[in-house]
C-alpha cells in the first residue's frame, strides 16, 4: 500500500467518522455541518486553483539561477537563513506558501532550504502576526512566541540535511 493511498484512506475515514458523529447528534446538526462543509469546500477550491496558477507564474518570473544560487542545495546555512527570512516575509495562506515552496523545490532549491522556508512561513508569516495574532493576543506574548520559535526552521533544516531527502 502506498503512502498516498494510506493518507487518502485516513482522510476519508476521518470525514466519515465526523459525519457519523454529526448524524448521531441529530438531523439539524448533520444538515448544518453538511451545509457549512460544502460552503468551505466551494470557497477553498478557487483559492487552490489561484495558488497553483500563481505558483506557475512565480516559477516563470524568478530565474532558476536565482533560486539555485540563494536556496540551492549548495547554499548551505546561508541559504537556510535566506529561506527563513523569505518564509517570514511571504504573505498569504497555505496555498501560497506551499505552492512557492514547491516551485522553489522544482526549480532547483535544496530540500533543507525549502523545509526551512515552509516552517518559517508557518511560524512567522509577518502579515498573519500583524493582522491576526497581535489584535487577538497580547503583543508581548506574540513576540515571545516568535522569539521562542526562531530555532525551529533551522532544526527542521538540520534534520532534512541529516536525513538527506524526507
Amino acid at each position: 500500500m502506498s503512502a498516498a493511498l494510506l493518507i487518502d484512506i485516513l482522510l476519508w475515514g476521518s470525514v466519515l467518522g465526523v459525519g457519523l458523529i454529526a448524524f448521531r447528534r441529530g438531523p439539524a446538526v448533520f444538515m448544518a455541518s453538511l451545509r457549512e462543509g460544502s460552503m468551505d469546500f466551494i470557497n477553498i477550491v478557487p483559492r487552490i486553483a489561484l495558488g497553483v496558477i500563481g505558483s506557475g507564474y512565480i516559477a516563470a518570473i524568478i530565474p532558476q539561477e536565482v533560486i539555485t544560487g540563494w536556496l540551492g542545495p549548495d547554499s548551505g546555512w546561508l541559504g537556510v537563513a535566506t529561506a527563513v527570512v523569505a518564509g517570514a516575509a511571504t504573505p498569504g495562506g497555505p496555498v501560497i506558501g506551499f505552492s512557492i515552496g514547491t516551485v522553489a523545490l522544482k526549480s532547483g532549491g535544496g530540500m533543507p532550504q525549502v523545509v526551512a522556508y515552509v516552517v518559517a512561513w508557518a511560524l512567522f508569516a509577518f502579515q498573519r502576526v500583524i493582522l491576526w495574532e497581535i489584535p487577538f493576543m497580547p503583543a508581548r506574548f506574540v513576540w515571545f512566541r516568535c522569539a521562542v520559535s526562531v530555532p525551529f526552521p533551522f532544526v527542521a533544516a538540520a534534520i532534512a540535511m541529516v536525513i538527506g531527502k524526507p
